[in-house]
């Protein structure tokens, strides 16, 4: 079975409508920009009880997966600790981590114009964001050299979106190239007028039973502003198998004698 793409966004802002959403509708897009699809996606707020859990269904799953928030050092990010209980490894300073952390400090010093001083409480602390869960590797950031981690083939990356996008598309792009072609996703549907979805069922588990890596789907509506009461029902999967699978469901379609609108591609 091919491992599908998760998303995990964390954090109380999210859940609470203090800030908006943005990360799964770019991770749609820079997954179909390389033909590939999102699979799942979870929101947890920033209760380590729950983060753990969803972190272990995560690496339990096989499935790639990226985590968004929650990896900083202030007392409500628990992401990095939850990722460790998950794993069940002990948290510790990436070397690595630890050098890309001391070297944003000396930047940030020198744009203020003050000495650098790395045994200042408040530098030690920051540390901490480079504290992940042992056998970890670090994803780069380039917009504050703050790094993200790895394990397995589950990625974390910050909240902040101008860090979070360009993280996770160097991952796609270093890590899971192979991938782009080979699970591309094509879709094609036609709005039916005057059917009903449970008269339809028959000839969509047909057609799912007849070709293998295509799914059906149908999408009722009842007040489109430009085709009223409608479903838009399709096909969708290996490119090479959507025409046959569409041309069964626009057969069967007939034989109930539907009214077709128009044909859809994406």
């Amino acid at each position: 079975m091919t491992r599908a793409f998760g998303l995990i966004v964390v954090g109380d802002e999210i859940l609470s409508g203090k800030r908006a959403d943005k990360h799964m509708a770019k991770v749609i897009e820079l997954l179909a920009a390389r033909g590939l699809q999102l699979g799942w996606a979870e929101y947890v707020g920033d209760e380590p009880t729950r983060i753990t859990a969803a972190l272990m269904r995560a690496f339990a799953s096989g499935d790639i997966v990226f985590s968004t928030g929650g990896i900083g050092a202030t007392p409500d990010d628990h992401t990095r600790q939850c990722a460790a209980q998950a794993l069940r490894v002990p948290l510790a300073l990436h070397p690595e981590a630890e050098a890309l952390i001391r070297e944003r400090m000396q930047d940030t010093a020198l744009e203020q114009g003050v000495p650098y001083e790395p045994d200042r409480p408040d530098n030690i602390h920051r540390l901490n964001m480079g504290v992940f869960p042992q056998g970890a590797s670090i994803i780069r950031n380039p917009y504050n050299k703050i790094p993200g981690f790895s394990v397995e083939h589950v990625h974390f990356v910050p909240g902040f979106p101008v860090m979070a996008w360009p993280m996770i598309e160097s991952v796609l792009d270093s890590r899971y190239a192979d991938l782009f072609t080979r699970n591309a996703i094509a879709e094609k549907s036609v709005i039916v007028f005057g059917a009903m979805e449970a008269t339809l069922t028959p000839l969509m588990q047909a057609i799912e039973q007849a070709h293998a890596g295509i799914k059906v789907f149908s999408l009722p509506s009842v007040d489109h502003p430009q085709y009223g009461r409608h479903i838009e029902l399709g096909v969708k999967g290996d490119p090479a198998k959507l025409d046959a699978a569409y041309g069964q469901l626009i057969e069967g379609l007939h034989t109930f004698d539907a009214k077709l609108g128009p044909e859809l591609v994406r």
